[in-house]
């Protein structure tokens, strides 16, 4: 039996039950509107937060995918809870949620670790980490079927965002791969603080400006726990022909919870051609 990762936050950042999990994610994906976002999607950026503070953001990407297939996803997550240097791969198996078990994409996980030598295996870097499985059940319901590769940074400096969203681009070779870059956006400032640091991101996200993204992060002009894979998808995206990108979808929990003195922020984000 190859390796299956249980899920580690069903019941608590999202429902545990299929059946309350599939009719919650229907609801945000209904509550979306239509959108002009024509062509096909590269990359998208949606948040890690429980799904009663960010999933109705992050239905606004997922929206845009309901009913198209690709050959695999890849999910590109920051490491929350361990330091380690490069990019984690998780190779075989599968991760579970309620909805069911989504394959490893192990082919295309190998030609990753082929085209970079900062990719490898530290199975403590998924054990625990909710960033790549929060958007699992949106893709399951979105996609249906489909196989994936899970990614966590170590390192989010620009030469790993530059080496890994290579990687991508030569491992991806004329499949059609999904990407997806899983951030929240500033932590635990005041609610008018937080929009002005997050519209800092945002606008480098609308304008598919990685470098500047990079760039106001190094400066501290901005946070995004998930800045280098928010870079990676933009970076990759363009390189696999994404030539447009649209900002979704703004909001923070403040808008939530009515608390606006200590909110994180969220955004969604597609990058397609």
């Amino acid at each position: 039996m190859k390796a299956i990762r249980k899920s580690v936050i069903a019941g608590s950042w999202y429902p545990g039950e299929t059946s309350v999990l599939k009719k919650d994610i229907k609801k945000y994906l209904a509550n979306v509107p239509d959108s002009d976002v024509q062509g096909e999607i590269i990359g998208l950026v949606a948040p890690h937060a429980g799904y009663i503070y960010s999933g109705q953001v992050a239905a606004y990407a997922y929206k845009l995918i309901e009913g198209k297939k690709y050959d695999a996803v890849i999910v590109v997550g920051p490491s929350h809870r361990i330091a380690f240097h490069g990019v984690s791969i998780y190779r075989q198996g599968g991760y579970e949620t309620p909805l069911g078990v989504v394959p490893i994409a192990g082919e295309l996980a190998a030609d990753l670790m082929k085209y970079s030598k900062i990719i490898d295996e530290i199975p403590a870097a998924h054990a625990q980490e909710h960033s790549l499985e929060i958007q699992l059940p949106f893709l399951q319901i979105a996609l249906g079927d489909f196989a994936f590769v899970p990614l966590v940074m170590g390192d989010q400096n620009a030469e790993t965002c530059h080496d890994l969203a290579q990687a991508i681009y030569k491992a991806a070779n004329k499949k059609k791969i999904l990407l997806v870059g899983s951030s929240d956006l500033s932590h635990f400032h005041n609610y008018n603080t937080a929009q002005k640091m997050d519209s800092i991101v945002l606008d480098h996200l609308q304008n598919g400006d990685a470098e500047g993204l990079l760039e106001s992060l190094d400066q501290d002009a901005c946070e995004a726990c998930g800045g280098g894979p928010m870079v990676v998808v933009m970076l990759a995206a363009k390189k696999m022909g994404a030539v447009k990108s649209k900002l979704l979808k703004y909001a923070n929990s403040g808008d939530v919870s009515g608390d606006r003195s200590s909110v994180v922020g969220y955004t969604a984000s597609v990058y397609y051609k």
